[in-house]
C-alpha cells in the first residue's frame, strides 16, 4: 500500500514513469471529494436495483412510472447540441490504448469514444496510462511505435474525443479512499476532468462523455450533480460538460423521458447500446419462461422487441431536441478474404441505412475500415445537414408491452448457438485476462457486453430446461461436454500449446466462465466483477 499527499488516498501500487503525471495529490483530492460527496448515494442506488429486481423475481413487470407522468407528457427540450459537435454521424469507439487512439482519432468519424468500461481490462497499466494517452492526444502529442518499427501519429483532422468512464455497479481496487476502493466511475470522470476539462475548453470542444449501465433516472440525477460540482470546482461555464447515455438496459428504456430530463443542461442525446440491452432482458426477468431468446445472433434489431425500443429511442430524443444514437456495428471486415469482407460490409450498409432511414442522426462502429461504409448510408440520408434532430417521430406509438414483448423473436436453439456462446464466452474471458478488452473473434469485435449475452443465454437456457432444435436437452453436463471440445478447438486454431497454456489461461478462464452461466438459481449480477479479483 503506498500513501499519497492527497489526505485520506492510498494506492495499491506505486505509480511508475509517467504515470505520476496522472496521480498528483490535487487530482487524487478530487476523486476523493467525488467519493466522499456522492458515494453513498451511488451505493444506495445500487440497493434501489437490487430491491427492485427482487420485485420483478416476485412476478412485478416493467411499465412507465406513474409519479412521472407529468415529465414524459411535458413540454420542454434539453440544451442544444454544442456548436462544435452537432455533426455525430459516425462514431467509433475502443479502448483507450495509445495506438488505437491514434487510428481512431484518424479514422474519418466524427467522434471517437474512448472506452473505459466495455472494451477495456481494468488493469493498473491499462486505467492510469489510458488517461496519460488521452491528455497526449488532446495535446496533439500521442505517438507510437509498433513492434515491427511502423509509427503512428496524429493527422490534421481527428475526431472529437469522447469519454466512457465505467458503471456505477464497478470499484477500482488499486485506489482507497477512507479505507474504502473508490467508484470506478468516479475515478475514471474524475482524472479526465481534473486534468482535461479546461484545456479541451480552451481548443474549442468540451468534456464530452458517455454514461453506461444505468436503470434509472435516479442514476441519471446522481451524474447531474456530480457534473453540475465539477462545473463550479474546477470554474467552467454551468452547462459545460454533456453526457450521451446509453440506454443499455431494460429499465432505463421506460425512463428515456426522465433520464434526458435530469440531465437537461448535460444532455447530448441517447444511444441505442443494443448488446448490453439484449444481455439486460435476459437478466431482468431471468426468472420468467417468456424471455427466453434463440441464439444471440438470430437477436437481431429489427425483432419486434429491439425495434420498439430502437424506434422510441429516436422519438424520445428528437422530441426532446437532441441527438438520437444508434448502435454498435460489431462486424470486423476481412483483409485476407474478398468475400467475407464483402459480407461484412453489406452487412454494416444495410444495418447503418435502417439506422440512419428510422431518424438516428449518428452510429456507431468497432473498426477504422467500416468508418467510410458507415458514414456513406448518413450521407445519404443527412446530405449536408447536420443531423435530423427535427424530424420527429410523432407516428411511433410504443406501449410497455411492446418493450417486452421478448416472446415474439423469431429463431432457434441450436447447437451451432450453445457453441458459440461456450467458445466466445470462455475467449473473451481469457483475453480480458490478458488485458485485452476488445477481442476480435471470429470475425467479430467482442467485448464485456456481448460475452455477457453469452455466458447469461447458456445460464437461462440451464434455468428454463431448453431443449435444442435437435431435442438435446441443455444440461450442465452438456455444457461442459461442449467446454472440452471447444477448448480443444481453440488450441488448434492457435497452433501454440505453451502459450495457450502459458497466455491464454484456459483453466481460470473456464472456471470463471462456469462461475457465471453454471451458478444455478444464482445469477453472477456481472462477469466482470469476480473476473476482476483476478487481475492484477
Amino acid at each position: 500500500m503506498s500513501t499519497t499527499q492527497a489526505p485520506g488516498v492510498e494506492l495499491t501500487r506505486r505509480p511508475e514513469g509517467r504515470q505520476g503525471e496522472v496521480l498528483t495529490a490535487d487530482a487524487l483530492a478530487f476523486v476523493a471529494d467525488l467519493e466522499r460527496r456522492f458515494g453513498l448515494r451511488r451505493r444506495e442506488l445500487l440497493q434501489r436495483r437490487r430491491e427492485r429486481r427482487a420485485r420483478f423475481a416476485a412476478g412485478e413487470l416493467l411499465d412507465f412510472l406513474p409519479e412521472t407522468r407529468e415529465i414524459r407528457d411535458g413540454d420542454w427540450t434539453v440544451a442544444a447540441p454544442p456548436e462544435a459537435y452537432a455533426d455525430r454521424r459516425v462514431e467509433i469507439t475502443g479502448p483507450v490504448d495509445r495506438k488505437m487512439i491514434i487510428n481512431a482519432l484518424n479514422s474519418g468519424a466524427r467522434g471517437f469514444m474512448a472506452d473505459f468500461e466495455d472494451s477495456l481490462s481494468p488493469t493498473w497499466t491499462n486505467v492510469v496510462e489510458g488517461h496519460v494517452n488521452l491528455t497526449d492526444a488532446i495535446e496533439g502529442t500521442i505517438e507510437f511505435t509498433g513492434p515491427d518499427g511502423r509509427e503512428y501519429r496524429l493527422g490534421e483532422q481527428t475526431a472529437t474525443l469522447l469519454v466512457r468512464p465505467r458503471g456505477w455497479h464497478l470499484q477500482d481496487k488499486h485506489v482507497i479512499v477512507d479505507g474504502r476502493a473508490v467508484t470506478g466511475a468516479f475515478l475514471d470522470f474524475g482524472l479526465y476532468a481534473y486534468r482535461n476539462a479546461r484545456r479541451l475548453v480552451a481548443k474549442g470542444s468540451g468534456p464530452y462523455f458517455y454514461l453506461p449501465k444505468m436503470e434509472s433516472h435516479l442514476e441519471a440525477r446522481l451524474w447531474n450533480d456530480v457534473f453540475t460540482h465539477t462545473e463550479a470546482t474546477l470554474g467552467l461555464d454551468r452547462g459545460t460538460i454533456r453526457a450521451t447515455v446509453l440506454i443499455e438496459t431494460l429499465p432505463a428504456a421506460f425512463e428515456m423521458d426522465e433520464i434526458l430530463y435530469e440531465l437537461r443542461e448535460h444532455a447530448a442525446g441517447l444511444n441505442a447500446g443494443r448488446w448490453d440491452y439484449m444481455f439486460s432482458a435476459i437478466k431482468t426477468f431471468r426468472e420468467r419462461p417468456e424471455f427466453v431468446l434463440p441464439d444471440r445472433n438470430d437477436v437481431k434489431m429489427t425483432v419486434p422487441f429491439m425495434r420498439a425500443y430502437t424506434e422510441l429511442l429516436v422519438r424520445t430524443c428528437h422530441a426532446r431536441g437532441t441527438h438520437a444514437m444508434g448502435g454498435m456495428a460489431a462486424l470486423i471486415p476481412s483483409r485476407k478474404d474478398p468475400d467475407a469482407n464483402k459480407r461484412a460490409t453489406e452487412a454494416v450498409a444495410g444495418d447503418k441505412r435502417r439506422e440512419a432511414g428510422d431518424g438516428f442522426d449518428g452510429t456507431w462502429v468497432a473498426h477504422p475500415d467500416v468508418v467510410e461504409v458507415a458514414m456513406a448510408e448518413f450521407d445519404e440520408v443527412l446530405g449536408d445537414r447536420r443531423n435530423q434532430i427535427d424530424r420527429r417521430r410523432d407516428d411511433v406509438q410504443v406501449a410497455a408491452s411492446d418493450l417486452l414483448d421478448v416472446a415474439a423473436t423469431p429463431g432457434g436453439h441450436t447447437e451451432a448457438g450453445l457453441r458459440n456462446d461456450v467458445n466466445v464466452g470462455i475467449q473473451y474471458i481469457s483475453a480480458w485476462l490478458r488485458g485485452n478488452g476488445a477481442a476480435g473473434i471470429y470475425g467479430l469485435m467482442e467485448d464485456a457486453a456481448t460475452a455477457e449475452i453469452a455466458r447469461s443465454q447458456v445460464w437461462q437456457w440451464l434455468r428454463h430446461g431448453v431443449e435444442l432444435d435437435d431435442g438435446t436437452p441443455v444440461t450442465p453436463e452438456l455444457v461442459r461436454r461442449r467446454e472440452d471440445e471447444e477448448l480443444e478447438r481453440i488450441r488448434g486454431e492457435i497452433g501454440d500449446d505453451e502459450w495457450f497454456e502459458r497466455e491464454g489461461r484456459p483453466r481460470e478462464s473456464r472456471e470463471l466462465f462456469e462461475q457465471v452461466a453454471l451458478s444455478g438459481e444464482e445469477f453472477v449480477e456481472f462477469l466482470t466483477i469476480p473476473a476482476y479479483e483476478h487481475l492484477d
